[in-house]
């Protein structure tokens, strides 16, 4: 039943060059941290387990009734499903669940949470490798049905369950589908009960997967579960210039990755002043046009003239100021002021021990080229 590879008690199956068959070694491993927390009182252990499917693609919460029986990550146990049972992959126990349920707004003595049946027998694991070998053809044939329909949808992709009594169909669609008709087809097709469940952009490009801009596979894939709102808002503090081709990702929305680095750029623009859209010169009003984040200068043009001026932060707020107290500034004049202000240091530069003459190099070079040519001379004679 073991792997021998990654020794996560996974089906046979398991290939050394990438992962199991049934999926789960090629993912990111999850470090239980709260493994070793002493528990003096095992009752009030957390008794949910959380469990993936479809290769991670899907996580959901189920009971552990079953006394003196614990589970660790990749440990397959069979499941309540509809009508029947299914089959997954636990991805967490233990304490860290609570975390998670926590986050998920979940509660833990909530009744609609379903059961863990039992581990997975050699017979559960055998109809579950069955049911996901044919949900391939299953898919490329519901996608020739709905074409056939003349759906405006995208089916995304097909679970199946474990015990082959039910199929969900997950899909991306515009508008409001009417399936009548197609559920009718999908369930003399394929004998299974009909599920439609319609998913978002970014949720189907975490089902199909691919490779970013980046070079890597998409955060969406293989980490990221929570998907935040992004907008253009995100590439304006960061500077960024707002081309939605570059800024968006296969899902056709803005990248997730555009939220990773907001907090440090909003941290960093806290020093810079929130009033200095435009400042007030002997010649007019100067405009506020770049902000250089990493080196904190501001850059400025004034009325009839077309070439920015740098300012650092500290002295814009000091123009601002002055501007309070009704005194206009010549920000030329104080440009070059700072400037004069600043010291330049010459490095003086010191040739060091064994290097070598350039003037050397030429010399050899200039003999070599003598010497060929001699020789090339003496070859045409």
């Amino acid at each position: 039943m073991g792997c021998e590879n990654c020794g996560t008690g996974k089906p046979s199956g398991c290939k050394s060059n990438g992962g199991c068959s049934t999926g789960g070694c090629n993912r990111l491993n999850v470090k239980d941290w709260l493994s070793n927390l002493p528990i003096y009182d095992i009752d009030s252990g957390c008794k949910i387990v959380e469990i993936l499917f479809k290769n991670g693609s899907r996580k959901d919460f189920y009971r552990n009734n079953m006394l003196n029986t614990s589970f660790s990550k990749g440990d397959y146990v069979t499941v309540e499903g509809i009508n029947g049972f299914d089959v997954g992959e636990v991805s967490l126990s233990g304490e860290l669940v609570r975390l998670q349920l926590k986050k998920k707004k979940v509660n833990e003595l909530s009744e609609d949470i379903k059961k863990i049946l039992r581990v997975s027998t050699e017979s559960d694991i055998e109809s579950f490798k069955f049911c996901k070998n044919k949900e391939k053809e299953v898919l490329a044939t519901s996608r020739a049905i709905a074409i056939s329909l003349r759906l405006e949808m995208k089916i995304s992709e097909v679970e199946i369950q474990a015990d082959g009594k039910k199929a969900t169909f997950f899909y991306s669609a515009e508008g409001r589908i009417d399936f009548r008709e197609l559920i009718k087809i999908y369930a003399s097709e394929f004998k299974l009960r009909i599920e439609m469940r319609q998913i978002g952009l970014r949720v189907e490009a975490s089902k199909i997967g691919g490779i970013g801009s980046c070079g890597r596979e998409l955060c969406c894939s293989t980490w990221l579960q929570d998907f935040k709102n992004v907008n253009t808002n995100v590439a304006r503090y960061q500077n960024l210039s707002i081309n939605i081709s570059k800024l968006s990702g296969q899902c056709g929305r803005l990248k997730c990755c555009l939220n990773f680095e907001l907090d440090t750029y909003l941290e960093a623009l806290n020093i810079f002043p929130a009033n200095a859209e435009k400042i007030d010169t002997i010649v007019g009003k100067a405009r506020l046009v770049k902000k250089d984040i990493f080196k904190n200068l501001l850059w400025y043009v004034l009325p009839n003239n077309a070439q920015p001026i740098s300012l650092t932060v500290d002295l814009v707020k000091e123009i601002i100021e002055l501007n309070k107290a009704g005194k206009l500034v010549d920000l030329l004049n104080i440009k070059e002021l700072e400037l004069s202000k600043t010291e330049t240091k010459t490095l003086d530069f010191v040739d060091g021990g064994g290097q070598i003459s350039l003037n050397a190099l030429n010399r050899n070079s200039k003999k070599r080229r003598e010497r060929f040519k001699n020789n090339s001379n003496n070859n045409n004679r």
